[in-house]
């Protein structure tokens, strides 16, 4: 019975691997994809950024997250949103799912509220800054080895352009929704949170 349920559990971590591969990799190409669709469109994209306090811009909260201002753009995305939406992926697709939306809604309503006059801002930045900080405390608020590990080589990583990323001043980068992001992915930890705890030596991220 033990060999069985070690091929279970075996199999399960490997459907999950897939399944987070899966899922990261279909959404960076979508951002791609997105992207070429504005270039080709004449940018036409572009006005599913967020222009701070106007009403009719609320509808643009979720889709600024998916747009963004060039291929640059997207490319300096790329890795961190395929790493850190893996990592957090990998703790269950609904979960992670959970965490996204309330990453994109809460950025995407602060990046409206306290960003200046005038801008025009959209890009998954807010999104990774939100995983970065879920993937930083989650561990610690559901007291689970793996995921202390997790944050603590997440902090290794990026830490230091996280940091960078929230300084004000930064020319053309949009330090609110980094911060707005961070809080989420950090307010999300503990929103969502697990109070399962599973055997010893099976603790999901």
């Amino acid at each position: 019975m033990t060999g069985v349920r070690d091929a279970v559990r075996a199999g399960s971590r490997g459907e999950r691997v897939l399944s987070a591969a899966k899922l990261m990799l279909g959404w960076v190409a979508l951002l791609w994809l997105l992207e070429l669709v504005d270039v080709v469109s004449g940018h036409a994209l572009d006005g599913f950024g967020i222009v701070p306090r106007t009403p009719s811009e609320l509808v643009d909260v979720v889709p600024a997250a998916f747009v963004h201002f060039g291929f640059a753009h997207v490319a300096a995305n790329t890795v961190p949103l395929l790493v850190l939406g893996f990592l957090a992926a990998l703790g269950g697709i609904r979960r992670f799912t959970a965490v996204c939306a309330l990453v994109v809604v809460a950025d995407g309503l602060g990046v409206w509220l306290i960003s200046p006059s005038g801008t025009n801002t959209a890009g998954a930045s807010g999104l990774i800054f939100g995983l970065f900080g879920f993937l930083l405390v989650t561990g610690f608020v559901e007291r689970r080895p793996l995921g202390v590990l997790v944050g603590v080589l997440v902090a290794a990583l990026w830490g230091g352009s996280m940091l960078a990323g929230l300084a004000p001043t930064q020319s053309g980068v949009s330090w609110q929704g980094h911060l707005v992001g961070l809080v989420a992915g950090v307010a999300a930890a503990f929103v969502l949170r697990r109070r399962d705890t599973g055997p010893r030596g099976e603790l999901p991220v």
